[in-house]
């Protein structure tokens, strides 16, 4: 028997790229940034450990396609979330809905987005996947307010999200739709 048919045959694999990048975003999420190594995404992937360094140049160029696939995934949602809204009221409802989880993202989703912030702030490469993801939003927001404001409530949805994730105090819907009309006191129309 020679050393060729010993050799196991390769798996036929089109999508194990595809599939690293989503793993990632997975083990991102339960172990953060700094937890997630090649071993753990190869382990998780089921794939061999040089299947990562094959299709990528490093961690951080899959931490970058892991979080430029979690903004393209998340960024449809925030849209749909808005579609309907034609009122002031309207969409301070929306707003206060998205900030108490109505829009379709997970505490898994909010967290693997606050990695990638804290990610961003260490390597400046990943701010441009930060900067398109706020800029897609605020364009979403910008169909109801002036930029200026639409960066405001972006910074208001992101910030509260936080402090609701964080706090060991419950944060009532109610409280929400009060600090969001006082941010929006002028007519949206």
């Amino acid at each position: 028997m020679t050393a060729a048919s010993v050799r196991q045959a390769r798996r036929f694999d089109p999508d194990r790229k595809s599939r690293i990048v989503d793993v990632t975003i997975d083990v991102i999420a339960e172990h953060g940034v700094a937890g997630t190594t090649h071993r753990r995404i190869a382990a998780a992937a089921n794939v061999p450990l040089g299947s990562l360094t094959y299709h990528f140049t490093g961690l951080d160029d899959l931490f970058a396609q892991a979080f430029q696939r979690h903004a393209e995934r998340m960024s449809p949602l925030y849209e749909a979330h808005f579609e309907g809204v034609g009122s002031r009221a309207e969409f301070i409802d929306a707003v206060t809905d998205l900030i108490h989880g109505d829009a379709g993202a997970s505490s898994k989703d909010w967290a693997v987005a606050y990695e990638l912030y804290l990610a961003a702030l260490r390597h400046p490469a990943l701010r441009e996947v930060t900067e398109s993801w706020m800029r897609r939003s605020r364009a979403v927001l910008e169909r109801f307010v002036d930029p200026l404001t639409a960066r405001a409530v972006d910074a208001l949805i992101e910030g509260l999200v936080m402090h609701m994730t964080l706090s060991t105090v419950s944060f009532s819907r109610a409280d929400t739709h009060r600090i969001v009309s006082r941010l929006l006191q002028e007519d949206i129309s």
